[in-house]
């Protein structure tokens, strides 16, 4: 039932009850008034006028309340009700617009915080590149379509093909899972051809070789090459002579996530992980950044080696 029906239906009682009252009221009047009232007194007629006269709706109203109250049954939300409809809407649209404000508010504050360090790394990669020189790699490079759809390492080997101007020709033979083979030079040819999986899947096939008997000559070789990628060991003699080393070029190879120390009037080169930190000294690091890392485009990598670098020097 609809608050406004309980009211009309509230009132019609009041109504009943007001004139089973005024009933009540005029039997006794009618019954012993009668005998000594004197009806020619103005003043008694007019007395009865008014107290015969019709009720308003007010009194009425006041009366049902009374009768509510003496019954228990009359609440005070009869009396608010008409304010909670007034103001109900008005403190929703309040808080809705606070609602509205806060969270305006904590979105602007997190998009200045990231418009902040976007700016800040800006700022850092312009620092950053006076350490950084793009050059082009005119060598061959790995085949991304080729990296998609390649198959695993299952073997290798090392094979002298014969000679060319009086020299031997080397060469290391991988062999794929689906039958295919691939020739490459020495271990830059590797790192020029080859990914991150078929680098740490090629090491460890020199490892489980190595256990079953010693290696030797080019094995051995590109076994002590890619065990100082993946496993240096700061007591190996190569990191005991950092100061004289010759640094002709430092370069990053972004397929695998390898940069090498190229060495002037010597072949020997240190190729390093990006992530992984080696045993360098501060002397060679504070080098490493003067000659600058060659890289062929600016590129998240390059900037983080950078920074890892810069965080090695700080360290020391």
């Amino acid at each position: 039932m609809s608050e406004q029906e309980q009211e009309r239906i509230n009132f019609e009682a009041a109504l009943e009850l007001q004139r089973k009252l005024n009933e009540r009221e005029e039997v006794p009047a009618e019954a012993t008034q009668s005998q000594t009232i004197d009806w020619s007194n103005p003043a008694m007629l007019r007395y009865h006028a008014l107290q015969n006269r019709p009720y308003s709706v007010t009194k009425v109203r006041k009366n049902m309340i009374m009768y509510l109250k003496n019954q228990a049954g009359y609440k005070q939300k009869y009396k608010e009700k008409g304010n909670e409809k007034k103001f109900g809407g008005t403190r929703k649209k309040t808080l809705a617009k606070k609602r509205a404000g806060e969270k305006k508010s904590k979105e602007s504050s997190k998009r200045k915080k990231n418009e902040d360090a976007a700016a800040d790394y800006e700022q850092e990669k312009a620092k950053l590149r006076l350490w950084l020189k793009v050059a082009q790699d005119d060598e061959e490079s790995v085949n991304p379509e080729i990296l998609s759809t390649k198959y695993p390492i299952v073997d290798w080997e090392y094979q002298l093909l014969g000679q060319v101007g009086g020299k031997d020709f080397e060469v290391y033979k991988l062999t794929r899972a689906d039958g295919s083979a691939s020739y490459h030079g020495n271990i830059q040819a590797f790192l020029r051809r080859l990914d991150r999986e078929d680098l740490s899947t090629l090491y460890r096939l020199v490892q489980e070789r190595f256990q079953d008997h010693p290696l030797e000559g080019r094995d051995l070789l590109l076994w002590g090459d890619l065990r100082m990628i993946f496993d240096p060991d700061e007591k190996d003699d190569i990191w005991m002579n950092q100061l004289d080393w010759k640094l002709l070029k430092w370069k990053i190879h972004e397929n695998y996530g390898v940069h090498t120390l190229f060495m002037d009037g010597t072949p020997m080169q240190i190729n390093m992980l990006v992530e992984k930190k080696y045993p360098l000294i501060k002397d060679l690091l504070e080098k490493m950044l003067n000659l600058q890392l060659e890289a062929e485009e600016e590129s998240t990598m390059a900037f983080e080696l950078l920074k890892f670098i810069k965080s090695q020097i700080e360290e020391q």
